[in-house]
């Protein structure tokens, strides 16, 4: 097709706001699916997407358009993932798109993340499309929205959309200002290949799928053979040409300014990343696509088999998870108290979760996580950085000059009347308050800087909790800096849990240290000897808990008699007592640890 008569865009909203219904009636106003076809949220696919109502994979669909005018246009939609763990592969969607729009809830109006989103489609010089969805509810408040659109990002009233996605109202105006005011892509035709990668999968018969945004020159099923990828070399061969209906689609060629997938054979999705460039072996473009970077992960957590003999199937589980996702990484470990498992690295705390929920459903597994860390660089007194994203591998103290945790940039918006508990949250938090403006009369946004391991343990559901579920929440890395960090060990029966051990600011440990052993004696069950649970900085005990003995009343017999009878019949208990704590074990119960490292922070 005609280069003026393609439009690459996207959509950009907070969570919840009606993204994927707003795409719905897009593909059933342009005939894409037919009303057979149709389901609601037809591009989130999983149903870990549909529960949640945020979308986890980057999706991308073909549609055509005839405008009232009689023209025929090529419209792609590259639908993005709408959670902050997923910004990377944001930014790489709209870059391979001319116009986004954006959308915000008549009745919510405008949070941190649409904010934030709005922020990468502005640096990646998208043209925007103001658009106000569900108009159609009793509690819209349009105008209020529209006001607060010019004030916070400049729109021009008469640029903005009014929808009901639910219903079809606006719909047309929606495909008729794609069509006017996105521009076309720009991009020669006759120049070598510049192909942008936005998103992939791995397919068992044709191998690594890339889905790519033609930049430069065209793909050809005839000139397949000779393709390269740009951050590492690797050559190869293009299996298949295709675009998305939203099906898979064979084609004969891609053009540039087109959307559509390669599929290139690859055995191992992570050669083949988001934001890499796809060129021609020969002749290579001489500068790859801006913007690429290696996925890095940010948290870390152990995921091991409730029963043992479930190793093997939680080690090919992950292969088979790692094929789709390669943000996700994983590498064998071993703990005294879980035995065998894995040290897992995601994203963000969405991201582990999601993971985790399709390894108990998609595989059938019952598998334990620890509690999630970050990666920390420890400095030391031979002038070595060591990563160290398990705390239990942490180099002993004689020998650390420093560690630095990593730190990040936190926007909080929410009603005016929750400054107050807001700040104290955050302040606990050891946050460092940066900026606060008025969005309005109403709402407020607050701007801090907070190392990441404070943010990952309960943040968010305290955040909505003091805010009864009002406040929004993002955030992006910052940098690493030094604190006064020490490693925290949890003793049971004298004996420490290496998969309990955190690394904590020393001005908390004693209040985290208390919490844990607190709730530690509340999920091992009594044993027949009294067992102590410390919690230990170094060498020194800062919290201990007992959990007490079981007692059989030994007393029971004795019906009278002299009183050297009685305590005769107790000091023996008291000796078996004392020898079964010295040659008796704990076991720690699976249930324990799943209680212990699911809750948040005691307060």
């Amino acid at each position: 097709m005609d280069q003026r008569r393609i439009r690459n865009f996207c959509i950009i909203a907070h969570i919840d706001h009606g993204k994927s219904t707003l795409s719905d009636r897009l593909l059933e106003r342009t005939g894409t699916l037919t009303a057979r076809e149709m389901t609601d949220q037809v591009l989130d696919q999983m149903d870990l997407e549909r529960e949640k109502g945020i979308t986890i994979k980057a999706k991308a669909v073909r549609m055509v358009y005839d405008a009232p005018a009689g023209e025929t246009y090529q419209l792609n939609l590259i639908d993005t993932p709408g959670h902050v763990d997923f910004t990377y592969e944001v930014s790489r969607a709209l870059a391979a798109c001319e116009g986004a729009l954006l959308v915000v809830d008549a009745s919510q109006g405008v949070e941190a993340q649409t904010i934030a989103n709005l922020y990468l489609a502005l640096d990646s010089d998208l043209t925007i499309i103001p658009v106000i969805n569900k108009t159609d509810l009793a509690s819209a408040q349009p105008e209020h929205v529209a006001a607060d659109l010019h004030d916070l990002l400049g729109i021009e009233p008469d640029e903005i959309l009014y929808t009901s996605a639910k219903t079809g109202l606006g719909v047309d105006k929606v495909l008729a200002a794609i069509v006017d005011r996105v521009p076309t892509p720009t991009g020669d035709s006759d120049a070598p290949l510049r192909a942008l990668i936005f998103d992939s999968h791995y397919d068992p018969y044709k191998g690594v799928v890339a889905y790519v945004r033609v930049v430069d020159g065209y793909l050809d099923k005839d000139k397949r053979s000779n393709l390269m990828l740009m951050s590492n070399g690797r050559e190869v061969e293009a299996l298949e040409l295709g675009v998305f209906r939203p099906k898979m689609a064979p084609v004969e060629r891609l053009a540039a300014g087109e959307v559509g997938y390669v599929a290139t054979g690859l055995k191992d999705v992570k050669e083949c990343r988001v934001g890499d460039t796809l060129t021609d072996a020969a002749p290579p473009a001489h500068t790859s696509l801006p913007g690429y970077r290696p996925a890095k992960p940010m948290v870390f957590a152990g995921f091991y088999p409730v029963d043992s003999p479930d190793y093997g199937l939680l080690r090919d589980a992950l292969d088979k998870l790692s094929l789709n996702d390669a943000s996700f990484t994983y590498e064998p470990e071993s703990s005294a108290a879980l035995g065998f498992g894995f040290r897992c690295g995601f994203l963000g705390l969405l991201h582990m979760e999601i993971v985790q929920e399709r390894l108990e459903r998609e595989y059938d597994l019952n598998i334990i996580a620890t509690a999630p860390s970050v990666e920390y660089h420890v400095l030391t007194i031979h002038g070595d950085e060591v990563p160290v994203d398990n705390p239990a591998q942490l180099p002993p103290p004689e020998t650390i000059e420093e560690i630095r945790e990593p730190w990040m940039q936190i926007t909080v918006v929410c009603p005016a009347r929750y400054i107050g508990p807001v700040m104290k949250l955050v302040t606990n938090r050891r946050g460092e308050y940066e900026r606060m403006e008025y969005l309005d009369e109403q709402r407020v946004l607050l701007a801090y800087q907070m190392p990441l391991s404070e943010l990952i343990v309960d943040f968010y559901d305290q955040l909505k909790s003091c805010t009864q579920g009002y406040a929004s929440l993002d955030y992006t890395v910052s940098d690493y800096r030094a604190g006064d960090l020490v490693k925290m060990d949890i003793l049971v029966n004298h004996e420490p849990v290496d998969a309990l051990s955190l690394i904590v600011h020393r001005d908390v440990a004693q209040e985290r240290g208390s919490a844990l052993v607190r709730r530690m004696k509340q999920v091992i069950p009594r044993q027949q000897f009294a067992v102590p649970i410390q919690a230990a900085v170094g060498g020194r005990i800062i919290a201990r808990q007992t959990v007490k003995a079981l007692r059989k009343n030994v007393l029971a017999k004795c019906y009278g008699g002299d009183v050297t009878r009685k305590r005769k019949l107790l000091e023996k208990q008291k000796a078996g007592k004392k020898r079964m704590k010295r040659f008796g074990s704990v076991e720690i119960p699976q249930e324990a640890f799943m209680a212990v490292l699911k809750l948040g922070e005691e307060k």
